[in-house]
């Protein structure tokens, strides 16, 4: 090897290899973005049915009536005593659908578990962006399931 051969990179090749990480640093943050706000989502869904699971094994065991009630405005919903704010972006909707005697305003509702495990049953729709998931309560059997 001469003294004039050096290895290296051009100026022109750092200036390319420059603009690509630009274009995927502008690029990469709002799909992030879009992807923790549907983890959110989809955690907060997992959490309202674990609630609404944990009232009617309350209800079986204790041998009275429990409640789930929630507010679809504030996002947070209460059991028993306990009150649990849903961690979901500012622009999620939600939607309470459960049987008339069992809703409190035009944005409070709740769904009512009996000692014998079952409910009035009622399916809440949390959306987000392209994110949608509905927590579905049977009336007959109480069972929660969530669907995409």
């Amino acid at each position: 090897m001469t003294l004039n051969q050096h290895r290296g990179f051009t100026l022109l090749e750092l200036l390319v290899v420059l603009a690509i990480m630009t274009l995927i640093l502008a690029i990469v943050p709002p799909m992030l973005g879009n992807v923790l706000a549907s983890s959110h989502v989809k955690s907060a869904t997992r959490e309202l049915a674990a609630g609404l699971k944990y009232a009617r094994s309350q209800a079986i065991n204790r041998q009275e009536e429990m409640t789930l009630a929630l507010d679809v405005d504030e996002k947070y919903y209460v059991v028993g005593k306990k009150r649990k704010r849903l961690d979901v972006p500012n622009d999620t909707t939600m939607t309470l659908i459960t049987a008339h005697s069992e809703q409190l305003s035009t944005k409070e509702g709740a769904i009512r578990f009996f000692p014998d495990g079952s409910s009035t049953g009622g399916q809440i729709k949390i959306k987000h962006a392209s994110s949608e998931y509905i927590v579905d309560v049977n009336w007959l059997t109480g069972r929660v399931r969530i669907m995409p």
